[in-house]
Order: C-alpha cells, then sequence, then structure tokens
C-alpha cells in the first residue's frame, strides 16, 4: 500500500509569526500547612509577550529558575497558561488587536471587546483549541526534551517509537508505515538496522537523534528544543547542532531553541530572547545582541561564558548575589538586586533594606521582622532601641549608593525603624533599536531622551 501523500505547508509567508505569546503568565501555587492553603505564587513566566516567525530559530537562554523550559512547555501546550495565552498562526491585523485587547485592564472593556477577545482565544490559544484546529496544531507543534532517554518509552521499539504520530494520525500502516520510519532515521544519521532495538541500547546521541525523528514525522511548522545538547559531549554536541541546521534548510522548519549555553544560541539563532526570574530583559538578532547588548543581565552572561570572551582583554565577570525568590520578584526592574550598574530609579523596596539589614554583621540576628504597608514603604523591627538606632545609621551611610538615593523616608521610633522608597512600575520593553528591546531603565532613559527622527524636521 502506498504511502499517502505529504501534507502541505502552511501558506503562512516566511518572517511572519507562526506561534505568538501575548501577556503570557505561568504561576504555581504555594502551599502551606495542614490543609495547604495557597499562600503565594511563583511566578515562573511573568506576563511575556514576543513571536516565533516561521522560518527562524528563536534561542531562550537565561540562568537556571529563570522560566525558559515553563515558556517552551506553554508554547507546546504541555503547561496551561494562568494569564493571557500562547496563539498559533493569527493573523497580523488580529494579532494587533489581541494584543491592544490584553495590555488593557480588563475592567476597561467594553463587552463587545470581551465578546471579541473570547473569540480570538477560542480560534487561536492553543490551550483552548477543539476538533480539527486542535489537531492542526497539535502535528505542528513538536517538541524534543533535554533527557532523551527519559523522553522515550523503555519497552518500545524504535520503529514503534517513530512510527507512532503516522499512525495516529493516519499518515500511513502497513509496509508504508516502517518505509516512512526508515526515512526519517535516515533523515537524522540512523538506518534500518536501528529499527528494532529498544532505546538503552542506544548512545545518549543516538538517544536523541532518534526523538528528533519522532519530531519530525508529521512534518511540522515548529519544534520547540529543550537544551538538546546539554547532556551530551561537546563532539556529539555538533554532529546534533549541524543536523538540526539540515534539516531546517531542507524542511523549512521553525525552532525554538532553549539552552542555557550561549555559545550555542550564538552558534544556531537568528534571534535571541533572554530571561530572568519570569520575565524577558532583552531580546533581538542574535548578532546584535552579542555584539551590543543592552541590558546588564545580557553583558553578565557574556562576560561569564568563557567561549564568548576574549581573555587577553577582557576580565570575565560572574553575577553577584543570589537569584531572588520568583515567588516574591523584586519591584520595578528585577535585576537590580544583582544589578552593577543600578540606579537609585530601579524600583528599590522594602526587602531589599530588610535584606540588606539583615546580612549586616553588626545587626546579625538582631532584626526580627517587617510590617510593610506598601511594596516600597513600611516598617522594620528590630530586638531594641539601640539595634534600631544603629541600623537607621547604617542604612544612611553604609547602604549601596543608588539605595541611600532612592530612600525617600528613614527614621526611628523605639525598636522600629519606618523605611520609605521611591515607587517605580514594572520596567517595560522598549526598543532601543530596529528589532531590538531591552528592559533596562538605563536604555529606556536613553531611548526617551533621542529625539524623533522618524519625521523631518520643519521650520
Amino acid at each position: 500500500m502506498s504511502a499517502p501523500a505529504r501534507r502541505t505547508k502552511s501558506a503562512i509567508p516566511a518572517g511572519q509569526p507562526v506561534l505568538s505569546a501575548v501577556g503570557l503568565k505561568k504561576h504555581y501555587p504555594v502551599k502551606e500547612g495542614a490543609l495547604q492553603r495557597v499562600v503565594g505564587h511563583v511566578r515562573a513566566v511573568d506576563g511575556v509577550t514576543f513571536d516565533v516567525l516561521k522560518g527562524e530559530t528563536l534561542g531562550i537562554v537565561g540562568e537556571s529558575g529563570c522560566g525558559k523550559t515553563t515558556l517552551g512547555r506553554c508554547l507546546t501546550a504541555l503547561l496551561d497558561p494562568s494569564e493571557g495565552g500562547v496563539y498559533f498562526e493569527i493573523p497580523a491585523e488580529q494579532r494587533a488587536t489581541l494584543e491592544d485587547l490584553r495590555t488593557r485592564p480588563a475592567e476597561e472593556l467594553s463587552p463587545a471587546e470581551r465578546a471579541e477577545l473570547a473569540a480570538l482565544d477560542q480560534r487561536y490559544r492553543v490551550d483552548l483549541l477543539t476538533g480539527p484546529a486542535h489537531r492542526s496544531y497539535r502535528r505542528n507543534c513538536q517538541m524534543v526534551f533535554q533527557d532523551a532517554f527519559a523522553s522515550l518509552n523503555p519497552r518500545h521499539l524504535v520503529r514503534d517509537i517513530v512510527g507512532r504520530p503516522l499512525s495516529v494520525y493516519k499518515e500511513a500502516r502497513g509496509r508504508a508505515l516502517i518505509d516512512r520510519v526508515v526515512e526519517l532515521l535516515e533523515a537524522v544519521g540512523m538506518g534500518s538496522q536501528h529499527l528494532n532495538r529498544y532505546p538503552h541500547e542506544f548512545s545518549g546521541g543516538q538517544q536523541q537523534r532518534i526523538s528528533i525523528a519522532r519530531a519530525l514525522a508529521l512534518d511540522p511548522e515548529v519544534i520547540v528544543l529543550d537544551e538538546p545538547t546539554s547532556a551530551l559531549d561537546v563532539s556529539v554536541q555538533a554532529q546534533i547542532l549541524n543536523l538540526l541546521h539540515e534539516l531546517q534548510e531542507a524542511r523549512n522548519l521553525t525552532y525554538v531553541f532553549v539552552s542555557h549555553d550561549l555559545g550555542v544560541i550564538q552558534h544556531i539563532s537568528d534571534r535571541i530572547l533572554v530571561m530572568y526570574l519570569g520575565e524577558v530583559a532583552e531580546d533581538g538578532p542574535t548578532r546584535d545582541v552579542f555584539a551590543a547588548a543592552e541590558h546588564p543581565y545580557t553583558q553578565a552572561l557574556i562576560d561569564a561564558n568563557p567561549a564568548l570572551v576574549d581573555t587577553g582583554a577582557t576580565t570575565m565577570k560572574g553575577l553577584a548575589g543570589v537569584v531572588p525568590d520568583p515567588a516574591q520578584p523584586p519591584e520595578g526592574c528585577r535585576f537590580h538586586t544583582r544589578c552593577p550598574v543600578v540606579t537609585p530609579h530601579c524600583g528599590w523596596d522594602l526587602r531589599d533594606a530588610v535584606d540588606w539589614l539583615t546580612n549586616h554583621p553588626d545587626l546579625r540576628d538582631r532584626v526580627k521582622g517587617d510590617t510593610p504597608r506598601t511594596p516600597f514603604a513600611g516598617e522594620v523591627i528590630l530586638g531594641d532601641d539601640a539595634s534600631a538606632a544603629r541600623a537607621l545609621d547604617l542604612l544612611r551611610a553604609q547602604a549601596p549608593p543608588a539605595m541611600r538615593e532612592a530612600l525617600v523616608e528613614a527614621q526611628q521610633s523605639g525598636a522600629t525603624l519606618t523605611v520609605g522608597f521611591r515607587e517605580r512600575g514594572r520596567v517595560e520593553l522598549v526598543e532601543v533599536l530596529p528589532m531590538h528591546r531591552s528592559s533596562c531603565i538605563l536604555a529606556t532613559e536613553r531611548v526617551e531622551r533621542e529625539p524623533d527622527t522618524s519625521q523631518p524636521v520643519t521650520a
């Protein structure tokens, strides 16, 4: 029996969005006590908006815990969003309407606008798709996982693992199915001699090739690759990366490549998206980002990678401090607690003061707690009046200069220290260069200072 005709690719032209994340959030509840009451949420992904363009490779990079894997799973609908959503093949005009509706508070939307938003969600949002639209999306968005062996059923033969998508979608059966499986294995550098083996009989690189063959089975539009080379030897990494590039050229694939390795991202990506604590710190063309990073976090990641630094002229720097608690991220710019160029306007808050006082050697074990009035102001409770007076002196004299300048209130009353900082809202992504965005307040201020040259100046 001959194989069914291959499906045709989407009519979306190259350079147009095939996947769009709009206001995407994924929060996990934090539960405590015998009754497991929800006392907070871990903000794994917190208000992310970007497009994946057809035919490109979008690299997502960041430290462990920044939310990049969660973001990849949301793109493939393996996780449902807490707010916002991921949209598949939404036309440009409706994409603009959607973003406008998503960025406005829900209470400001008219009944007609709410109905329009619900209709767009039902038609294009991947976790709400049903029937033929859902089947179309599921076959067009595949994922390759970091742990190849864990993603392969140890009880199934390779021919069953790679052929299962073809069977489910009734693409082929019988001898035609075996032929298609062999064709897919040959595309990833394997062959018919591997059909009747189990996953444990292969090396790590071969297991990842089997995973890629399975992802290719339905000729998808998008493949999300979650650190597919991180567990492999360097030589095998190069083979897999070259294979992915060849497959993309031959099959017109779109990749979302998740990795913590900036060297790999620089090699394979057309665009890069840098994440920090669930938010996008910077995104833009890979060449531009590596040549002139606009966000201090991106520059710190580049400086910390020996392969990307000219060690003869540059001193490699590591990031100071630890990643803050994603259940209580800093206000304003989330990177300001570790930033080497932090300013008084970056969003200092009450927790910053409490953390600094708690870690000061003169006040060890003297800070008993805090009572916030707002995220930026409240009372710090110390052990006694003398400790509170000492804390006030230290905060005014020895705190980081940017923190001191951000103080708008600092006074003592008994064992209580009242502290207040200038308020700062979330630092939004701003286009600093064409197709290049950054959420650093220094870039935002520079763009605001620069004159608008888009229109000619007339007398």
